[in-house]
C-alpha cells in the first residue's frame, strides 16, 4: 500500500467514438473500469463517473445519450467528483469529457497521471512485490482483471 492514499478519478472515453452504440459504450466502461482494482490494491480509492451517473440517469429516466437527463448527469458529476479527489488517470483515447476532466484537475492543481504505472504503488513492482496487470502483459479485456 501506498504511503498517501489518493481518491483517483479514471478518465478516458465512454461515449466517444461508438455512434451512442450501448455495446461500444459497455466496452469502454469496461476499459476504464480494467484499471481499477490495481489502483486500489495500491492502497488507492477508484472512481469512474459512469460508476455514479448511471443508476441516476436510470432513475432521472434518460432514454438515451445525449438527451437532456443525460446532459443534466453525465458530465457535470465527473466536475463534482473532482471536487473530492486528489487525482485524474487519463487513460488515451479521444474524449472531450476526459480532457475536460483533465483541464479542471490541472485548474485545481490536481496531479494528473498519463499511466497507471506512475501512480505510486501501481509501477512494475508494487510495495507487495507483485508486479502489476500492464507488467504481466494483460489487455483490458483480460478475464482475470
Amino acid at each position: 500500500m501506498s504511503a498517501q492514499s489518493l481518491m483517483i478519478l479514471i478518465a478516458g472515453p465512454y461515449r466517444s467514438g461508438t455512434g451512442d452504440d450501448p455495446k461500444l459504450m459497455a466496452r469502454n466502461l469496461r476499459t476504464l473500469e480494467s484499471v481499477a482494482l490495481p489502483i486500489y490494491r495500491a492502497g488507492h480509492i477508484p472512481l469512474i463517473g459512469e460508476w455514479l451517473a448511471l443508476p441516476l440517469l436510470r432513475e432521472a429516466g434518460s432514454k438515451h445519450p445525449g438527451d437532456a437527463i443525460y446532459d443534466e448527469i453525465l458530465y457535470p458529476i465527473a466536475n463534482r467528483l473532482l471536487g473530492r479527489c486528489d487525482a485524474v488517470l487519463r487513460l488515451p483515447g479521444a474524449s472531450k469529457g476526459a480532457d475536460q476532466d483533465v483541464r479542471l484537475a490541472k485548474e485545481r492543481g490536481l496531479q494528473v497521471f498519463e499511466s497507471l504505472a506512475e501512480i505510486p504503488g501501481c509501477g512494475p513492482k508494487n510495495e507487495q512485490g507483485g508486479t502489476d496487470w500492464q507488467s504481466q502483459n494483460l489487455t483490458p479485456e483480460d478475464p482475470r482483471l
